[in-house]
């Protein structure tokens, strides 16, 4: 029998409140920041009781490990971002186009994945976007092939390692696969997406790829600080790697890292920290502690609870669950964005306990999802804001043709390689 939910006059307005302070982290109204609306919502939610207190504490408190490694990537990141790395990074990839706008484009789709893969999808979207806009001036290329290669990269390889997004730490509740379970789960799926993605997007683009770009580009070299925040990647890439081969939870490694690296560069080159630190978007941590706080107040509405229902039933046809499983997370982060859908992922499974599959192509929902539109993440919505800066824009509608056809073959291919993975 098919449990009903019975919705009373709270859980009704627990509903609008959560769907309210999402709307507002999507659509940012009166220009606020994301941050803004998701802890209104959370404290609307335990001012009128609706989540007791300490509920509403404890699920912040499940985010500590999503902080610290948020912590960790902003300020390596960041000082990264100033001793010029990333500037000198996008020059690289110009000069070596050799006046090829498709060579061009490749190079910096290449240069997102590594990005990515080492420092996190948010990295690309915010430091990663400027740079290479700025490189697309100076060879004279139309910017928009390469920005969309920015920001579809950003998601497409967010799950070729754990540390790839923040959104993995959240639907693995802070606690990651090791890395060989990882590996094995991950490599040829993030393989499909990132190609796949890569070859959808050249052919969309393909009328703006044309003609010749500059060949003379200039490139300023890369500075002492600049190279010692190369190494500190590396090594934090490293540390990281291992951290994960060694089933370690990542978000205090990261913090150490980061911060050690800061203070070291800021060191050598004999500069404050505090320029560092003014300069970080420290309000993605109460941005994410909000959204944590109105997945705990679903949770007690019960809506996860039917989720999770809803998976256990479905387990019975593993490949079945996980397809229908990943693909509907995949659309619904671009209603929702990506973060609190990853989070309610995560509740449901934590209570339901699906096959290793499920959970697997879930993840790839909420990785690859959010490339169909510019709400599907975190991630897409600061490269949105970036792109703004530069004095460009793109509209809901222009993004989504690009998504639908990038997003959605990237998906099928995805989540057919972990099926036939088994």
């Amino acid at each position: 029998m098919r449990r009903t939910l019975r919705v009373t006059p709270g859980i009704g307005l627990t509903w609008a409140i959560c769907a309210a302070a999402t709307a507002g982290v999507i659509a940012r109204p009166f220009r606020l920041p994301e941050a803004v609306w998701a802890v209104a919502g959370a404290v609307a939610l335990l001012a009128l009781g609706l989540l007791p207190v300490a509920a509403g504490l404890a699920a912040i408190g499940k985010g500590m490990d999503v902080y610290l490694f948020l912590i960790g990537m902003m300020l390596l990141s960041e000082t990264a971002r100033q001793q010029g790395l990333f500037d000198w990074i996008a020059a690289t990839a110009a000069r070596g186009a050799q006046g090829s706008p498709v060579r061009l484009f490749a190079l910096v789709y290449v240069t997102g994945i590594v990005t990515t893969t080492f420092l996190s999808n948010d990295a690309t979207a915010v430091v990663l976007t400027p740079a290479v806009y700025a490189a697309a001036r100076k060879a004279k290329a139309d910017p928009l092939p390469l920005l969309f290669a920015c920001a579809l990269i950003a998601n497409a390889a967010s799950f070729v390692l754990p540390i790839s997004n923040p959104a993995n730490l959240v639907l693995y509740g802070g606690t990651m696969p090791p890395l060989g379970q990882w590996f094995a789960s991950f490599a040829l799926p993030s393989v499909a997406a990132i190609v796949v993605t890569y070859g959808a997007l050249r052919w969309t683009e393909r009328a703006r790829l044309v003609g010749q770009c500059e060949t003379e580009i200039a490139r300023t070299p890369l500075t002492l600080g600049g190279k010692a925040a190369l190494t500190g990647i590396v090594v934090t890439a490293v540390v990281l790697l291992l951290a994960s081969a060694f089933d370690v939870q990542l978000g205090l490694p990261t913090c150490i890292a980061g911060v050690a690296t800061t203070l070291a560069i800021c060191l050598l080159v004999r500069m404050s920290p505090l320029m560092v630190v003014r300069d970080v978007s420290w309000s993605v941590l109460p941005l994410v502690a909000g959204l944590f706080v109105l997945v705990e107040a679903l949770d007690h509405s019960g809506v996860i609870g039917h989720v999770a229902a809803w998976l256990r039933a479905e387990a019975a046809d593993p490949a079945r669950a996980a397809l229908t499983a990943g693909t509907l997370l995949a659309f619904g982060s671009n209603l929702v964005n990506n973060l609190p859908a990853g989070l309610i992922a995560s509740t449901a499974v934590a209570q339901a306990q699906p096959p290793r599959v499920v959970v697997d192509a879930l993840l790839i929902g909420v990785d690859l999802g959010p490339n169909l539109s510019i709400t599907g993440s975190l991630a897409t919505i600061l490269w949105l804001q970036a792109i703004r800066r530069e004095g460009l824009d793109v509209g809901f509608l222009r993004f989504l043709k690009v998504g639908a056809v990038t997003m959605i073959p990237a998906l099928a291919a995805a989540l057919g390689t972990r099926l036939l993975i088994g």
